[in-house]
């Protein structure tokens, strides 16, 4: 037999080997794969104004979300095609399951105690919500085949985020809500535009989300993402177009006059200091220092009203609102205190608004419900926390400490607004595909795993 030409052909997706007991990654032919799908949601959930759905759908009929419920049956399919799926250990998937199952038996235990008609379509639609959150999370964990993979799908992120801060900044300076431009053929109107909130001498804008809080938690959530692509991105081109996105989203989360957000970027700093060289911090500083002035000079009035967000607590009536309703949702849950009401039963206009997602679970789902979803985001920071450790690599680290920082932020922002609600969607998605990513770099730095240097030859 003549040998007549000869080519290398890479073994796997990327040239990494990971043991029989934990994973196989292996080359397919294909252009569709997790990480598509992922920045196609990404896209589509974050772009596309919120009040649009597919026609004839509730809540649920957001283009991002019914593409979500279709990774979730994917996600199914695959597990049943070895071939397909990962195989392997996951710890986010055992997180979510234990979710997920005090989820149901709270909805169970919701129509046996008898439901209005409102309560019942809030239950039904909320476990279609959840399917979506797992369909996201699942994708991620077990469906992103490597590093660039990865890092792919977060500069998607990062750069839709930008674009709803820029949709966002041009309110705050125009007062003109160009969201009402958006309407994509095809699609129909749900919910009424948002519209603007005076807030002390300023107004809040909420680009393309339903609220101006859930903007801000959503912005923060991505901000350490856009810092780091400033930081390690592979050219200098991409490092100044990075920097310039995170401004762009810092100046986003400012024009929400939110102290959720706030607190949020706060959350960021926190995390990402330990990580930063004192160059970075510097630098970090000096820049968070001037876009503060730059704010200040444009608009003197927005930089008072961010500082007045936190004074006089006692006397607040945003702040006081939300604790004047503690005492009444503390009496429901003393009624039903482990499995709740009911998923997704915690419902406007039979209930009242809570702003506050931990009170909310507890009504809803009980000390078990929020006992699980705890469980979640906190297996979310272990699989990063061991993933940073295991990694060396300054560029992977940071990455690890960005993932890190999104799980604190959802910890901390449910005490602030409904964030699982089923009109914050956004914000939800994005959280999903955080809590997955969170066990991609897990999976990705797994000890097991050995580096293959060598291809595959086939001689023809």
């Amino acid at each position: 037999m003549t040998i007549a030409t000869e080519e290398y052909i890479s073994a796997d997706l990327e040239p990494s080997y990971v043991s029989g007991k934990t994973y196989v990654t292996r080359r397919r032919v294909t252009r569709i794969d997790a990480a598509v799908m992922l920045s196609i949601t990404v896209f589509l959930i974050t772009v596309i104004p919120a009040r649009l759905i597919v026609p004839g759908m509730t809540d649920v009929g957001r283009p991002g979300l019914v593409l979500a419920l279709g990774l979730f049956l994917w996600w199914v399919l695959a597990r049943f095609t070895p071939s397909l799926s990962m195989t392997g250990p996951q710890p986010m998937r055992w997180a979510l399951m234990i979710f997920l199952v005090s989820a149901l038996i709270s909805y169970a235990i919701g129509f046996m105690r008898g439901l209005t008609t409102i309560e019942s379509n809030g239950a039904d639609r909320m476990m279609l919500y959840l399917a979506a959150f797992s369909g996201v999370l699942l994708t991620a964990a077990d469906g992103v085949p490597n590093w660039i993979r990865m890092r792919g799908v977060l500069k998607v992120l990062v750069a839709c985020a930008a674009v709803v801060a820029a949709i966002g900044l041009l309110q705050y300076v125009t007062k003109v809500d160009y969201t009402l431009y958006l309407n994509l053929p095809g699609l129909q109107v749900k919910n009424p535009e948002v519209g603007f909130e005076i807030r002390g001498s300023g107004i809040r804008v909420a680009s393309t989300t339903t609220h101006y809080i859930e903007l801000a938690a959503f912005l923060a959530m991505v901000l350490p993402f856009a810092i780091h692509f400033a930081m390690f991105a592979g050219t200098p081109q991409r490092r100044r177009t990075s920097a310039i996105f995170a401004v762009i989203i810092a100046a986003g989360v400012m024009v929400t006059l939110s102290r959720t957000g706030i607190i949020a970027v706060a959350i960021v700093f926190v995390s990402l200091f330990p990580v930063w060289k004192w160059r970075t911090r510097f630098n970090i500083g000096i820049m968070a220092v001037g876009l503060i002035a730059v704010l200040g000079v444009l608009s003197s009035g927005l930089v008072r009203t961010i500082f007045g967000l936190f004074d006089n607590a006692d006397s607040n009536s945003s702040i006081n609102a939300r604790t004047e309703r503690y005492p009444m949702a503390f009496h429901y849950i003393s009624q039903r205190p482990w499995f709740g009401r009911g998923t997704g039963t915690w419902i406007p206009p039979q209930y009242q608004v809570m702003d506050n997602q931990w009170l909310i679970t507890l009504l809803s789902t009980g000390y078990v419900g929020a006992a699980t979803i705890s469980i979640l985001h906190i297996t979310g920071i272990w699989l990063a926390a061991l993933a940073l450790r295991r990694s060396t690599e300054r560029a992977d680290r940071h990455l690890c400490a960005a993932l890190i920082s999104t799980q604190l932020i959802a910890l901390a922002v449910s005490a602030t607004f409904d964030s699982m609600s089923l009109s914050y969607g956004t914000y939800v998605m994005t959280l999903a595909l955080m809590c997955g990513l969170c066990g991609t770099v897990w999976r990705l730095t797994h000890p097991a795993r050995t580096v293959r240097t060598s291809t595959t030859r086939w001689f023809l």
